[in-house]
């Protein structure tokens, strides 16, 4: 039986059931949202892992709320692709595929190319600053081992570079391939040799960008997730 929500597996009942919101009601967005953000949230970040049954009833219970915003949640995940619903055996979390992997980050490869580039010709000097520091706190996070702060700032670090941008249909793209790519991310920073890697790498982008040079910001970009590519079909490689 595949861990997941409800298991006592790697992200355990106690972590599952202390983590579910108790949503309040008084919240202005609808109440369908906030279940539908809630359990994409979980998904993503790998607390309710692949191929987890989503029981309406239980899922319901946990979040103190009705079957219909979750029947509708679950409807939607359907739609983004993170849940799969199968007649007669019910809902369940989609599969993290090397292939889809694959798809994702060659699609990384020219849009993050494309944002240093210009990030490169259109950053100001306080974003400098800002991309500096984030990048600090980055390597702060590789160097405790914190998992979720790691995450977190390396969303944070190429979500900040794409702002920089100043293209408004590019950040758009990159919104949904980031998103898609978070499950990925808890993926590949559970190897110890990532760790050593990708704050060299976001160095090598930083420096390109911070100093106005718009084609080596390009091509450290994409040797950039180049190299997570590898790391991807190196994965593919092992489960053969």
């Amino acid at each position: 039986m595949p861990h997941g929500f409800g298991t006592t597996g790697r992200y355990g009942t106690q972590k599952v059931e202390r983590c579910m919101m108790n949503i309040d009601l008084q919240i202005q967005k609808p109440l369908r949202e906030l279940v539908y953000l809630e359990l994409k949230h979980k998904i993503l970040t790998g607390e309710i892992q692949a191929r987890t049954r989503l029981m309406e009833i239980d899922l319901a219970e946990r979040m103190n709320v009705s079957r219909t915003p979750i029947r509708e949640a679950i409807r939607e995940l359907a739609t983004d692709g993170l849940v799969v619903i199968e007649p007669r055996r019910g809902a369940y979390v989609s599969d993290i595929s090397i292939q889809n992997m694959l798809d994702i980050f060659e699609v990384r490869e020219d849009l993050e190319g494309l944002a240093a580039g210009l990030a490169a010709q259109r950053i100001t000097e306080e974003e400098k600053l800002a991309l500096s520091k984030m990048h600090r706190l980055y390597e702060m996070a590789v160097e405790a081992r914190d998992k979720e702060e790691i995450v977190e700032y390396d969303e944070k670090f190429h979500n900040f570079i794409v702002r920089c941008s100043r293209n408004n249909v590019l950040i758009e793209l990159s919104r949904q391939v980031q998103e898609l790519s978070m499950r990925f991310r808890y993926l590949y920073y559970d190897d110890g040799t990532v760790f050593e890697r990708i704050p060299k790498e976001h160095k090598h982008v930083m420096e390109a960008i911070v100093a106005g040079d718009a084609e080596k910001a390009r091509r450290e970009a994409e040797a950039h997730i180049k190299d997570l590519k590898q790391f991807i079909i190196g994965l593919d490689k092992v489960t053969r």
